[in-house]
This record gives C-alpha cells, structure tokens and sequence, in this order.
C-alpha cells in the first residue's frame, strides 16, 4: 500500500477547524443527490476507512525505514497493529482504481475484509460494524452516478487536508473530535431522527459532571446511541485522575448507530469498551456469566422520550425482576429505561460508594400518575433519587420540549431530595439554545453543596414530597415567582393630566394648521 499525500509535515502542522472544514466540504458530494440521514453513514465509515488506513501506511513507512531489507519482518510487524488491513483492503487501493468501474462494490468488499480481519473488534457476534451500510447500494443511484458519487467522495478524502496520519496530525484527539463534529452537523439538520444517535455535547459534559466518575469506575449508557455521553465520562476521568483506567459499557438498538458508536469509540482512542447490538429492554446484552444483570458503578443514559411500543407485553414475566416496582405504561417506556438502569447500579461495597446514575427524561416523568406515580412513589420511599434538574428548553435536536435530569444514588445517607430550575439560564440559538461553561458549573456547583439558593434551588424533605403526593414537578419547590413592581396610583394620575394637556395642546396646533390650509371644518 503506498501513500501518495507527503506526510513530511511535523505533527500538529494541521488544527481542528482545517480537518472539519475539509470533512464538511466533502458532503458536498452528495448534497442535492442524496439525503442527508443517509449519506452521514457514508462520510462517517468513509472516515474511519481513511484514518486506519493512514496510520497503517504511517507505520508501514516507518517500518520500511527500519527494517527496509526485510519485508517479512515489516509483514509480522504489522499484524500486531491496533487495525490489521488485509491486502488491498484499504483507502489508497481504492483510490487508485475509483475511475474503474465497481466503485461501490470494491469498497463493500474491503470494509467486509476489514471486519473479517480483526476478529471480534469490529464485530458483535455475527453482526459487523459495516453490514448496515452498503456503497452499492442503489440508494446513490443508477450504476454510472453511485461510481461518479463515490469516485469523488475518494478524492475529496485524498486531499492534503485529510492526511490524518499521525506523523502529522500528532497525537492530540483530532480524530475523534473530527467525528464528533461530523455527527453534530448531521444531528443538526436530522430534525426528530437526531435524538436518536446524538445527545448535544454540552448536556452529555452536565450529566457526566453530575454523577462524578472515578478511576476504576466501570460506565455504562444502555442507550449509548453514538456514544457520546459514555466518552465524556471516561473524559472526566482523564481530566480529574490522569488515568484511563476505566471501562465503557453501552447497548444501542440501532444497527448503523451501534456501528458509529463503534467507530467513535476507537477514533477517539477508546479501545477498553464494550458496546452491545440489540434493545435493551427486550433484550439487555450486558449480563454477567450466570446470566444476570451486571451491574456498573455508573449509569448514564438519554433514552428516548416516552417511548411506545417498548415490550410492555413481556415485561410482566421479566426474568431480571426489572420492573418489581410497577409496569410502566403501554406507549410510555420512560420509567421501563428508569427501572433498568436503577438494577444496574452496584451497591456499596466496602470503601467503594454505591453506584451513581444520571437519566435525561421529559417533564412529564415528574407528575404524571396513574403507574407512573406509583413507581415513582417507591423509588422515592426507597431514598434512591437525590436531585431533579429542570433544564431549558430547545436544547436537544428534534424537540422544543424542556427536559430534566433525574440524579440517583445507591445507598443514600441523607434524607433529601435537590431540586434544580435550570430553565430560565441559557444561550439563546437560532434553532438550538445551548448551556454554556458557566452555566453548567452553576448547576454542578450548586448540585454539590446541596443548599437552598433563591429561585433557582431547594432542598426537600423527603416528607416535604410525600405531603405533595411524591409530585416532583419543579415549581412546586422551586419559588420563580417574579413579584410585579408596586404601581403608584398617584404617579399615574399625575402623568395622566400632563398626557391629557399635551394632547389638547395638539389638538389646537392642528386646527390651526389645517386652518391655513383651507381645510378648516
């Protein structure tokens, strides 16, 4: 394989903004052709293709350096590389024959090579990271446009700006922050189907603040879509302990959203993780050797939004006891994702504090009735829920609705629930409103002290909830009532008779005026 971008630069020669502007430039290819919800998967696999294969070539060219008389040597080498590339199962391969054709079907071809040879890296089971995403398939085309899409999709990759090896990009996490980008510009346009794989950064950075990850925590989001949320926990870690000592667990039911978090994962150098295919709540994959639930030291999750249709038939005859507590609703599974994630919560165990879980969910979860105020009663009586977070609205893609987080604890020792009114503190956005840093230190900041702060905070006896029928809904705790200024009756009347003075004042100038013009009544 032999690369023909120089990569004599020095590392950190590129930024950021120069890589996501080239990527962005690249959807160019299929703008106007094809829709966006279907060519992310292509610009984002596409990606993944050039960046392993450019830190193949990278290394190749080092080994030939060394080991130059010796290609057997070189070819041993490299079968210890982090992504093992099959002969010609590679971009620059596909490169040099895109004006042949059977473009779509030769890059099929080596992705299912790349799958094949990497064992179970790439693969859950028998489900490959690429098997839902086909460049042959017709959806770009009759046979002469998908070869033309795709010989161009290969050559705006090839571009200089592109050259993602790491003798030239360095070993900051240009990658990985490239692909988030990426995900966050499709999030955007993406309208509903973007809550699906994409929680917003800055609502991920609050949720991991809150629930605090240590070194040695194990991590898990049972609806990881890409997986943003779970990065960005192992991220507090790096930054509090300078240590990746650490394990990511996720569980997405989506097929082409299971492979990106796959993807996101090892472009940001994530590889100690384990990211199941299949629906959770059906079917939870991430299970201990006896077949039971494991259980993690976090829980993290921003499931879908009163989800229906989420197997409220089969959850009486539940064989992880999930939902001991009460049945949720039919056509609402929200509290179904609450009672999963709170049995996948370890429980205290020596020095090591109980499991900590953080749960993104609409308003309606706080007061609704009927099932739901009864699960909600027990877990609040059990003492398991610690803070409740009311956040501004427009903040997630595809929806205007206010959301909350909901903050749960194992093994609890005071008597309390935090509530936070978070709503009103934002940066307004065109179509999206946004947290900033100060906002979200606000809220942990205020979360940690657990104190009473006017309009924006209040700390709940648990008998305080109960004497409100275990309602959580924000207002009844948090007091924003604005009180109106005191209006002085005399003032008015004051400024009445002068307005009363100036407009009979008016009224003769008119007269007079109209008069001279012969208009006069």
């Amino acid at each position: 394989m032999n690369s023909k971008v120089d990569s004599s630069n020095q590392p950190g020669a590129v930024d950021q903004a120069e890589i996501n502007r080239a990527l962005w430039s690249a959807c160019d290819t299929f703008r106007g052709t094809v829709d966006p919800s279907i060519y992310k998967d292509y610009v984002l696999t596409m990606l993944f293709l050039k960046y392993i294969s450019d830190v193949w070539q990278d290394h190749y060219d080092e080994y030939q350096k060394e080991y130059g008389d010796t290609p057997e040597l070189i070819e041993e080498m490299l079968k210890n590389e982090r992504f093992v590339l099959p002969k010609n199962a590679n971009f620059y391969n596909l490169y040099e024959k895109r004006h042949e054709p059977g473009n779509g079907e030769r890059i099929d071809k080596a992705l299912h090579a790349i799958e094949d040879g990497n064992g179970a890296k790439l693969r859950d089971g028998d489900h490959g990271v690429f098997q839902d995403i086909s460049f042959n398939s017709n959806k770009l085309g009759d046979e002469k446009q998908k070869n033309d899409i795709l010989r161009h999709i290969l050559e705006d990759f090839n571009k200089d700006e592109l050259d993602l090896k790491p003798s030239r990009v360095g070993n900051k996490d240009i990658i990985g922050d490239a692909y988030e980008y990426l995900i966050e510009r499709f999030a955007a346009g993406a309208g509903k189907k973007a809550g699906e794989f994409y929680t917003p950064a800055e609502v991920s950075e609050l949720v991991a603040e809150l629930v605090a990850p240590l070194e040695g925590d194990e991590i898990c989001d049972p609806a990881c879509g890409s997986a943003s949320l779970l990065m960005k926990c192992g991220k507090q870690i790096q930054v509090n302990a300078g240590s990746k000592k650490y394990g990511l667990y996720g569980q997405e039911a989506i097929g082409s959203t299971w492979a990106l978090a796959k993807m996101n994962m090892f472009l940001h150098g994530e590889d100690n993780h384990i990211i199941k295919w299949g629906d959770t709540l059906r079917n939870p994959r991430l299970l201990n050797e006896d077949e039971t639930l494991k259980q993690f030291d976090v829980v993290v999750a921003n499931p879908p939004f009163s989800l229906e249709k989420w197997g409220h038939e089969s959850a009486e005859n539940d064989k992880y006891g999930r939902f001991k507590r009460g049945i949720p609703p039919k056509t609402k599974g929200d509290y179904a994702f609450i009672l999963h994630m709170i049995e996948t919560m370890k429980p205290a165990s020596g020095k090591k504090q109980g499991g900590r879980m953080g749960v993104v969910v609409p308003h309606g979860v706080l007061f609704r009735a009927s099932t739901e105020g009864k699960i909600r009663t027990k877990l609040i009586d059990e003492n398991l829920l610690d803070a409740v977070i009311g956040l501004p609205e427009k903040l997630f893609y595809g929806t205007g609705i206010p959301a909350a987080i909901l903050v749960f604890k194992k093994n609890k020792k005071e008597n309390n629930v935090l509530f936070i009114d978070a709503s009103r503190e934002y940066q307004d956005g065109k179509n999206q409103n946004n947290l900033t840093p100060e906002h979200i230190t606000k809220i942990v900041t205020t979360y940690k002290k657990r104190k009473n702060s006017d309009k924006y905070s209040y700390l709940a006896s648990l008998d305080e909830i109960k004497e409100n029928d275990y309602n959580l809904n924000i207002p009844r705790y948090v007091d924003t009532f604005e009180e109106e200024e005191e209006i002085d009756l005399e003032v008015v009347r004051t400024e009445r008779e002068k307005l009363k003075a100036q407009l009979t004042e008016l009224e003769v100038k008119m007269d007079k005026y109209l008069e001279e013009l012969g208009c006069g009544l």
